[in-house]
């Protein structure tokens, strides 16, 4: 796989370091000299240059590439390298850094965006997940598809505990993806028994209903 990354602060070198490890194709541009720590990530290509202008992106084949990642610090450039990536050079997939979630909003389609990943939101789900049982907690959403990634540990009390997943009516448009039991993750079968203290990860659509979840997650089914 072919990936042009915009920006090589921290973020962006992270990102290379893990791609050229499992032996994808990694050019980085930045337009600070500053970010140019080439023998950090010597594996990749390195471009000098305004990622945000066409000439820049024609230099490093961004019509070539799989995948184009906006991972710079300021927003407005996010949004205009994936709008140029997608519209100009019809990149398959682009991936864009949130910095500040008040413009998560923006991270759509319209400006050529498949999947932002907001940092701080991410973060702020992680502390989440590590203080809160019986929360319901949104870890991910998929800007395209709408669907989100929940989370929820499975209080102690809970009536689902001891009750097995095939058992359990989930609200509509909502799986059980993944149970993680004692740092173990677990594929759910209609066999498997629920437990106190269970993670448990659901993919909803957009429509589903998040309350109800949590509601028959902590309080069971309505009728009992």
């Amino acid at each position: 796989m072919r990936v042009v990354i915009a920006g090589a602060g921290s973020v962006g070198r992270s990102i290379a370091r893990e791609l050229l490890a499992h032996d994808h194709e990694v050019t980085l541009i930045d337009r600070q000299p500053s970010a140019m720590r080439v023998a950090q990530v010597a594996e990749a290509d390195w471009l000098l240059a305004d990622a945000c202008e066409l000439p820049t992106l024609r230099e490093v084949r961004a019509d070539e590439c799989d995948v184009m990642v906006a991972a710079t610090g300021d927003d407005k450039a996010n949004l205009v390298v994936s709008l140029l990536a997608k519209t100009e050079f019809g990149v398959p997939r682009t991936v864009a850094r949130v910095n500040n979630p008040k413009n998560e909003w923006m991270f759509d389609d319209a400006w050529g965006v498949d999947v932002a990943v907001s940092t701080p939101r991410i973060m702020t789900a992680m502390v989440e997940e590590a203080v809160a049982v019986g929360d319901l907690v949104r870890i991910f959403t998929f800007h395209q598809s709408k669907a989100d990634i929940l989370e929820l540990t499975l209080p102690e009390g809970s009536p689902l505990a001891g009750v097995r997943v095939g058992q359990v009516e989930w609200p509509a448009d909502t799986v059980l993806a993944c149970i993680v039991r004692d740092a173990r993750p677990l594929a759910p079968s209609p066999d498997d028994t629920l437990e106190g203290r269970d993670e448990l990860l659901f993919v909803t659509g957009h429509e589903a209903d998040e309350q109800a979840l949590e509601r028959l997650l902590t309080r069971g089914p309505a009728s009992s």
